[in-house]
């Protein structure tokens, strides 16, 4: 499993590990076990949110995992309502005290817009603000880099505009069936690297007869080939799960896709993402 020893070098020098565990729809009490579980097997990156309410678990599970705190790459994301200097500050500092830890390596801006209205209104002042405030956070010491979440790149440009750092990192819906190539080469262009979430679609990938096809071809699970899909693509995979043994088959990749199964996984179109349609980033929007 060497991808968990892989790193990419984010534009300030940190280095993020390529593989993550993504803690979406993990209770706060379930993180802790989740989180230690992932970091025995041999992950070293760890991604939550304010709005997952699990940060609380998490840290704990970073704290008592026995590995030592500068080994491990914890990231977190501003709550996408705030948008708003003052709201911001308050909200970055809790988010330190809710871990429980004395640094965040990444944290995010969750969302161009609040949840309610995704891709919606106007909110450019209202992330200039937030983003001030995650400089001033980066500046202080207490997180060591910074970006987005769901940014087009007019969000990113609206940002650049007044920066005084560039984000780091834009966190992207990346899998096969929506690879959202012009956006990725506008990030790679301006030195941000982009993670991908949902690598697996949520889970509605699995039923896909033609991806499962090319994965057997590879004879690696589908989950595999998707994680391994997104890595190839130059991009930080982070697929959720709190199950041990899918934590373990996750980080398995040490396979190469070929170019013509990459440019096929690529042209597909699958976003159909069943009940989890409902969520603002499965919308379609």
């Amino acid at each position: 499993m060497t991808i968990l020893n892989e790193t990419y070098t984010l534009s300030n020098g940190v280095e993020i590990p390529k593989l993550g565990l993504g803690t979406w729809f993990i209770d706060d009490d379930k993180a802790a076990d989740a989180v230690k579980a992932a970091i025995e097997i041999g992950y070293r990156n760890i991604d939550t949110a304010q709005a997952y309410g699990n940060e609380r678990g998490v840290g704990e599970g970073v704290r008592t995992s026995g590995v030592p705190r500068d080994e491990l790459f914890v990231s977190t994301k501003l709550a996408a309502e705030i948008k708003d200097y003052d709201g911001a500050v308050a909200a970055i500092d809790d988010s330190l005290e809710t871990m429980g830890l004395e640094y965040i390596d990444l944290m995010l801006i969750h969302s161009p817009q609040p949840w309610d209205d995704f891709r919606g209104g106007d909110y450019a002042e209202g992330n200039r603000a937030a983003w001030r405030a995650l400089e001033e956070a980066h500046k202080a010491g207490k997180i060591r880099s910074i970006g987005v979440s769901n940014f087009q790149q007019s969000d990113i440009e609206n940002i650049l505009g007044s920066a005084t750092v560039a984000p780091h990192v834009n966190q992207l819906l990346v899998h096969a069936g929506n690879t959202p190539s012009e956006l990725i080469a506008y990030c790679e262009s301006k030195q941000i690297l982009v993670e991908a979430y949902s690598p697996i679609a949520h889970g509605e990938i699995l039923k896909n007869a033609d991806v499962q096809a090319m994965a057997e071809r590879y004879g690696v699970s589908v989950p595999q080939l998707c994680i391994r899909y997104t890595l190839q693509l130059g991009t930080v995979s982070l697929p959720k799960t709190a199950n041990p043994v899918h934590m373990r088959s996750n980080a398995e990749v040490d396979f190469e896709i070929s170019e013509a199964d990459m440019g096929t996984l690529k042209d597909l179109h699958a976003q159909d993402y069943g009940d989890s349609s409902a969520f603002p980033v499965y919308s379609g929007k």
